[in-house]
């Protein structure tokens, strides 16, 4: 899948594993789970391919978060993402990565 980013701090987080904003800082830990489940989304096909990984805990969200998919970082963070049709390969849009206590709000 080809991967984009919403914000500009998701991008530096994936590209350099830090970002500037103090705002946006996250463990060392998560900043690495989070560098391989990006990378495998880029490896993957498409969306289906990514619930075949029970550990990434695919979902597609629901209510006030419908057309918004999510994949598991660990137990704690998520990433939130929109999937756009595209002829060649899906494009995936990185929107955000969240604390599951702020997931459902």
């Amino acid at each position: 899948m080809v991967v984009s980013f919403e914000k500009e701090y998701l991008r530096d987080l994936y590209e350099t594993g830090k970002t500037a904003d103090k705002k946006y800082r996250f463990q060392p830990e998560i900043v690495r789970k989070y560098r391989l489940c990006i990378g495998l989304m880029r490896r993957v096909p498409d969306t289906s391919a990514l619930a075949k990984y029970n550990g990434l805990n695919f979902k597609n969200l629901k209510g006030d978060k419908a057309g918004i998919s999510s994949i598991r970082v660990n137990k704690q963070y998520r990433i939130e993402f929109t999937v756009t049709a595209n002829d060649v390969e899906p494009l995936v849009t990185i929107c955000s990565i969240i604390e599951l206590s702020n997931h459902y709000k």
